[in-house]
């Protein structure tokens, strides 16, 4: 099985609550992402299963992330934006196969 060097993070919160995800995403290790508004669909049944009344307007945040910080990231944006909290977020990653044009980490002591 291939190993990725990157992951992309996609997170889909209520309405308001990108802001705390990216924050919670960028104290696990993130250095930044895209967050695209949008408006979700569900029927009642869905609604039903999860527990949760669904709010149509949605933020979706994407953030690429190294492999290495993946686990990190989802968790400090599940507990900052999960389902149990007011943003009643999901998170899901996707292996990355390429990228470019995004620059390594700068070291603390080279800055």
């Amino acid at each position: 099985m291939k190993k990725f060097e990157h992951e992309l993070i996609l997170c889909i919160v209520n309405d308001g609550f990108a802001d705390t995800v990216m924050d919670a995403a960028k104290g696990a290790g993130a250095r930044g992402g895209t967050i695209l508004k949008g408006h979700g669909t569900a029927n009642k049944e869905a609604e039903k299963f999860f527990g949760i009344a669904i709010q149509p307007e949605k933020e979706m945040v994407m953030i690429l992330v190294p492999s290495s910080i993946k686990e990190d990231v989802l968790h400090a944006i599940y507990k900052a934006g999960g389902l149990n909290t007011p943003g009643q977020g999901i998170a899901f990653a996707l292996p990355v196969d390429n990228v470019v044009g995004i620059s390594k980490p700068v070291p603390h002591d080279e800055k």
